[in-house]
């Protein structure tokens, strides 16, 4: 019987309990150093930054603080996700293609999306 070597995908599966756990954290801190060496993620980073810093001088009830902090994360995952899929799509074909740029453009468009809700929602806060 011929053995394959393994794929790099196969190699990562199988992991259980405890140890699965360790090697997902690291995937997720590689993957946030990963987004923080893009200039719109780290842009993001700040925005978000100002936005918690202006939450311990708001007025607003705990309820309101918590759905500010909430839309603040979602943005902040959207943007995770919407980098991964900008990666994704560089590493398919660096080439204009239609598809690519559909790609492209709907995950930028949930990312204004998500902070067109957050403005929004500031802006419902603020003006009580």
């Amino acid at each position: 019987m011929e053995h394959k070597p393994q794929t790099y995908a196969a190699s990562m599966k199988g992991s259980r309990g405890i140890k699965r756990i360790i090697k997902a954290l690291g995937y997720s801190a590689d993957g946030v150093r990963s987004a923080c060496e893009e200039q719109g993620f780290r842009q993001l980073l700040w925005i978000h930054a100002v936005l918690f810093a202006g939450l311990f001088f708001a007025d607003f009830t705990l309820p309101v603080k918590m759905i500010l902090v909430l839309v603040s994360a979602m943005s902040i995952v959207v943007e995770l996700i919407n980098t991964g899929l900008e990666a994704a799509v560089d590493h398919t074909s660096e080439e204009m293609h239609v598809l690519a740029k559909k790609a492209k453009d709907v995950g930028s468009a949930a990312q204004y999306t998500t902070l067109a809700a957050l403005a929004v929602l500031w802006m419902m806060a603020l003006t009580g």
